[in-house]
């Protein structure tokens, strides 16, 4: 098994917050700091390469250190074009995604993902929990690339789909249920912030 597979890790925050009142959710602050600088935190240790995928407010993002990636689709396209764009952006043989509103994420998140994707020889592993998928904490091969971009070019949008169509295998993270709490409106971010 290649322990030398370097990953790439890329926070998603291409989106254009209509839950969060269109309001860009990775840099709403909570408990004093933006969210993804939480993210940057516990995922930056992970992997060996930081890339943020943003499409607004590149300065602003620009300033936690780490390359900003706009999509390279037009038309906020979702995760699966911050996904694409980072593959189109690095030379590392992996990629790891997480979304930028994810601020209490596993530590060990990229470890257990990489090791079942070596493992199984998938083309993709996902994190889930219980019965609940979360295909946007994923780390997949820089190989995918070419099925990625017929996929939007077809017209593709669905991450979900788009894990169908490759060798995926789901890795269970029953025992950090919590650590997946995602803050998409401004309820949920008072909620957090008590």
């Amino acid at each position: 098994m290649s322990a030398d597979l370097r990953v790439a890790g890329v926070i998603l925050a291409g989106g254009l917050g209509r839950r969060m009142g269109g309001v860009d959710k990775g840099l709403r602050p909570l408990r004093g700091k933006p969210m993804v600088q939480w993210v940057l935190e516990r995922f930056s240790p992970q992997v060996d390469q930081v890339l943020i995928n943003a499409n607004q407010h590149v300065e602003e993002y620009s300033a936690f250190g780490h390359p900003v990636i706009p999509d390279r689709i037009a038309g906020f396209a979702g995760p699966l074009a911050g996904l694409h764009a980072a593959l189109s952006a690095t030379l590392l043989p992996l990629i790891a995604t997480v979304p930028c509103d994810s601020p209490f994420l596993p530590t060990d998140l990229v470890a257990r993902l990489k090791q079942a994707l070596l493992e199984r020889q998938a083309d993709l592993a996902a994190a889930r929990t219980l019965t609940q998928a979360h295909p946007v904490f994923c780390v997949c091969r820089r190989t995918v690339l070419p099925q990625l971009t017929a996929f939007l070019a077809d017209g593709g949008r669905k991450i979900d789909q788009w894990h169908g169509t490759l060798a995926t295998v789901e890795v269970n993270f029953d025992d950090q249920i919590e650590a997946f709490s995602n803050i998409n409106t401004p309820e949920e971010l008072a909620h957090f912030e008590s």
